[in-house]
Order: structure tokens, then C-alpha cells, then sequence
């Protein structure tokens, strides 16, 4: 995502619904000490991981800053790349986010976004989400737009770009292996990362409860071997660059 964003020493860099900022701390490393990240996210508790985060890796060029991706209330045309991961498929009214993701970047530098391929390649994800929405009475909810495989097909995630108004618009899939040591480790973390899970089971009895997730663990059973709990995961990598003629211009063409 950061090749592609072709983020490079002295960049400054915006940070797109960056949660707790994993990636914010590669990219940090990558532009160096004259270099810049701004990290943003509608969520104060989570901005405020991504900043403690930063200060105990003792990066001094991470800033934060409470924003909701749809209104990117920045200077146009004054950020070196842009990069998301793994939140702009969650993102209602995505075309306004990257839009005024286009609107902030230098003419000609990328935007480029990680997010989910299909559920059948992130059984990982899909699997937990399917069992809590059946059992829940709301099969559908974890599969809408926006939600978690909303730009799983690489051409959906392409007609987000283009129609936001980025050119030369690519799409990368990159397919890993989630491993674990153990399938009760891997069940931990799903607990860990997925509070969706338990967010659509909340009305759901303590038993009712208790009988998904053992349903959730048997399903992902069939992962385990003698090496631990290995899944198979595949994302999907956007890339778009902005309009390299004038930013005024880049701008007239979103409206």
C-alpha cells in the first residue's frame, strides 16, 4: 500500500480513518524525520491509541486529529500521498470521503486504499459474521454497503475511484495466510478484532450467545492442523492518482 501510494522520504502523508494506526507507524518510519503524517479518524479513543502508539515507537512527526472521512476539513492540494486500510469499504457516502481525499493532494500524487476482497476469500472475517447474523435474525446485515466486503469485487473498488475522479486507477490483490498457534488463539482474536460479532448478537440470550461462538469456533476448525490454525485471506489494493493538472481544476471536476 505504501509502495504504491508512493510514499517516500520528507512526504507528508494523510492517514484516512486510520483506527489505532498500525500502518501510520510504517508510513511514519518511511518519510522520517522530515517527513509527516497526519492520522484521522471519527474516533477520539481510537486516534488516541494511534498517538500513544506513536510516541512509544518515539516518532515525533505523527499528528492526530478527530475528522470524519466524508469532510475532510484540509488545505487543498497539500499532502504528498494518502493512504486507507482496511476502513473505506466501512465508510457511508464514500464517494464525498474520496473526493475530498482527491481534493487534498498535490496534483499527480496517489491515493491508495487496503480493504477486503469477497467474503469466500476472508473466511476469517466472514465465517464469525455469517453464524452471528443468521443466528441473530438478520442474515444480511454483516454483507450490506457499507460493511466489511462492500468493495470485494476489484471492479466495484475500480468505479470508486474513477467515479470520485482519480485517473489511472489500478487494483491489486494480495493473498495471505492468517496464522495462529492454536485455534483458541485464533478465536481470541476474533473476539478481539470483530466486536461486530457480538455487536449483532447483543440481543441474543447468554446461551444463545455461547452456543454461536462455539458454532463460530467448530467452523473455523477446519482450518487447524499441526502447525495451528492457518486461514487463507485475500485484500485488495486501490490506487488513484490525483488530477495532475491545476488543484483548482482537480476540484471543479468533483462538483
Amino acid at each position: 500500500m505504501l509502495d504504491l501510494a508512493g510514499i517516500t522520504l520528507g512526504n507528508r502523508v494523510l492517514d484516512v480513518a486510520a483506527g489505532t494506526g498500525e500502518q501510520t507507524l510504517l508510513a511514519a518510519r518511511r518519510v522520517g524525520a522530515n517527513g509527516s503524517i497526519l492520522v484521522t479518524d471519527i474516533s477520539a479513543r481510537k486516534l488516541a491509541g494511534a498517538a500513544e502508539a506513536a510516541r512509544q515507537a518515539g516518532l515525533r512527526n505523527v499528528e492526530t486529529r478527530v475528522l470524519d472521512a466524508r469532510s475532510l476539513d484540509l488545505e487543498p492540494a497539500s499532502f504528498d500521498g494518502a493512504i486507507s486500510r482496511v476502513a473505506l469499504m466501512l465508510i457511508p457516502e464514500r464517494n464525498k470521503a474520496l473526493a475530498g481525499i482527491r481534493r487534498v493532494l498535490k496534483p499527480g500524487k496517489k491515493f491508495a486504499a487496503l480493504v477486503l476482497a469477497t467474503a469466500a476469500e476472508c473466511p476469517f472475517i466472514a465465517l464469525p459474521l455469517t453464524v452471528a447474523g443468521r443466528r441473530a435474525g438478520t442474515p444480511l446485515a454483516p454483507f450490506e454497503d457499507p460493511g466489511m466486503f462492500a468493495l470485494g469485487d476489484p471492479a466495484e473498488l475500480r468505479a470508486a475511484f474513477e467515479q470520485a475522479g482519480f485517473l489511472d486507477v489500478a487494483v491489486e490483490a494480495v493473498s495471505v495466510v492468517r496464522r495462529y498457534a492454536s485455534l483458541a488463539d485464533g478465536m481470541q482474536t476474533c473476539r478481539d478484532i470483530l466486536p461486530e460479532v457480538s455487536q449483532l448478537m447483543a440481543h441474543l440470550s447468554k446461551a444463545e450467545r455461547d452456543a454461536a461462538w462455539a458454532e463460530i469456533e467448530e467452523s473455523m476448525r477446519q482450518f487447524e492442523g499441526t502447525d495451528g490454525l492457518l486461514v487463507p485471506q485475500t485484500y485488495l489494493i486501490g490506487v488513484g492518482t490525483a488530477d495532475p493538472g491545476s488543484a483548482h481544476g482537480a476540484t471543479m471536476r468533483a462538483t
